[in-house]
């Protein structure tokens, strides 16, 4: 396997630099962390309206995919841990021209969610200081966030750990009482509390009258999708694990256990306490709950955590955007100055490029709402993308460990290749989900925003990227003296054996520090 060692030499040289810091209690609640934001503390509400208690079945269903998404990315990441993740194993098995597209699909989401993030916290400090201008609450958060990141990759991960010690604690506590209730079959809001309300509900579990149609909840899936965006962070923690072969299985794993008991315990409590019309958009469901209890202190504590999310989720933005960009810009698909390096081993100069896009998102905004709702549609066919692209590596990856091109990775997908092609498939269902339900949104065609993000939307994004990959292909064949394919053939090594390995490399020296 001397071969197989020299490409993976040529494709971790996007790795020099970085420091291994991130220990097992960081990665620990980074998965967890990444699995639990403000999709399932606010984002729920507005589902549990209008879907019912079949949320719950919404929610254990795309959980599944979620897990078989983290079962192909461990075998990725235990194949070769890298912070350059999907950007570099597009690099890997589908060549230059599709790393240029992840790359910048993903920057795209997480720019965009981040803008979302920052505004959203802007309105959650509101709720204590109502006078408090916006910009002064986007600037603070931002520059705390911005702080934490361009410390170190340890820093990061502190600030993850302990974010995800508040989301955890919140959502305990509500699980604890939320039991209690339940089984005590106590009285909230002049409701009786008890799991029977799962089929007493309006409409019964599986509401199919009036404002409700039958396939609603499958129909929802496309949003629920959102609600565990980011899980597959770990993927880009891994080329700063200290053991990332030990670390990482263990973190997969649990992915599908903590889905279960946070977001599935959680929904089916919260269906069991009041009517599901009783949420409304934009009001956490665990706040309704607490306020009708009278446990206006818990109410207060998660606005304190939904702030802690938002706050969390930037942080992953900024984190994640640094470190895919230098892998483009190690491979002339970016700008020159984003693979810049601290002497502690961050990537500022990407970290600090998404921050000002988040300060001049932010401000617009503020300024032009209707405009950013669809940008931010847009964010979501770039985790659709994401998530895709982790499920044709896997693919690739083991297509190529069967015809003896490169070693078995040590955590196989189960169940390969149809999990893995379910995945896909329902992705693709998922993007077909965004426009029915974006055409059912609203009587005025304007306002259909999903569905003219899909129909419109995908079309202009993918000529954006034809038309970036265009301009920048030139210094990519440069760079790589034309070698833009995949590493491996069907065969073996694209280019021979005998290249060498600084000719196979994509990647510009990495020692630019300063």
């Amino acid at each position: 396997m001397t071969q197989t060692r020299e490409h993976h030499h040529s494709l971790d040289a996007e790795q020099v630099g970085y420091k291994q810091t991130l220990g097992r209690r960081h990665v620990q609640m980074i998965a967890i962390g990444g699995a639990i934001g403000t999709g399932l503390f606010l984002g729920s509400a507005s589902r549990l309206h209008s879907t019912g208690p079949a949320l719950l079945f919404s929610y254990a269903f795309v959980g599944v995919v979620a897990f078989l998404l983290m079962r192909a990315l461990g075998e990725l990441v235990l194949h070769r841990p890298t912070s350059g993740a999907f950007v570099s194993y597009m690099r890997e098995f589908f060549g230059e021209r599709w790393a240029f597209v992840t790359g910048w699909m993903y920057w795209l989401n997480w720019a965009l969610t981040g803008i979302a993030e920052l505004s959203a916290v802007g309105l959650y400090i509101q709720y204590w200081f109502p006078l408090m201008p916006t910009w002064a609450t986007v600037l603070i958060a931002l520059a705390v966030v911005l702080t934490v990141n361009l410390l170190s990759a340890r820093a990061f991960g502190e600030f993850e750990f302990w974010a995800a010690i508040a989301k955890v604690a919140a959502i305990v506590v509500f699980l604890v009482v939320g039991l209690i209730v339940v089984i005590g079959g106590f009285s909230i809001g002049g409701h009786v509390a008890g799991f029977q309300n799962l089929w007493s509900n309006p409409g019964g579990f599986w509401p199919a009258s009036g404002d409700f149609s039958w396939y609603g909840p499958i129909l929802v899936m496309s949003g629920v999708v959102f609600a565990y965006a980011a899980i597959e962070m770990v993927g880009v923690a891994a080329g700063e694990m200290s053991n990332p072969a030990r670390e990482v299985p263990k973190a997969v794993n649990a992915v599908i256990f903590r889905i279960a008991l946070f977001y599935c315990g959680s929904i089916l409590l919260l269906v069991s306490m009041l009517p599901t019309d009783e949420y409304k958009s934009g009001t956490s469901p665990f706040v309704t709950v607490f306020d009708r209890m009278g446990l206006t202190w818990m109410s207060t504590l998660i606005q304190i955590v939904l702030i802690v999310a938002a706050m969390s989720s930037l942080n992953a933005g900024l984190y994640s955007t640094g470190r895919v960009l230098r892998s483009l810009g190690m491979s002339k698909q970016a700008p020159a100055f984003t693979l810049k390096m601290s002497s502690s081993g961050v990537p500022w100069a990407g970290i600090v490029m998404t921050s000002v896009v988040f300060v001049f998102g932010a401000v617009l905004n503020a300024l032009i709402p209707d405009a950013f709702e669809v940008a931010l549609e847009a964010a979501a066919i770039g985790i659709v993308f994401t998530w895709a692209t982790i499920f044709l590596c896997q693919l690739r990856l083991r297509s190529l460990v069967k015809r003896g091109v490169v070693p078995p990775s040590p955590f196989p997908m189960p169940g390969h290749p149809y999990t893995s092609i379910f995945g896909l498939v329902f992705l693709a269902l998922v993007v077909v989900g965004l426009a029915v339900s974006g055409w059912e949104s609203s009587p005025y065609f304007s306002h259909k925003v999903s569905f003219l993000v899909v129909v419109f939307g995908i079309p202009i994004l993918a000529l954006l990227l034809w038309l970036g990959w265009k301009l920048v292909k030139p210094a990519v064949v440069a760079n790589t003296k034309g070698r833009v394919e995949a590493v491996w053939s069907n065969d073996g090594p694209t280019y021979g054996p005998s290249v060498d390995a600084d000719d196979l490399d994509p990647a510009a020296p990495a020692d630019e520090e300063s």
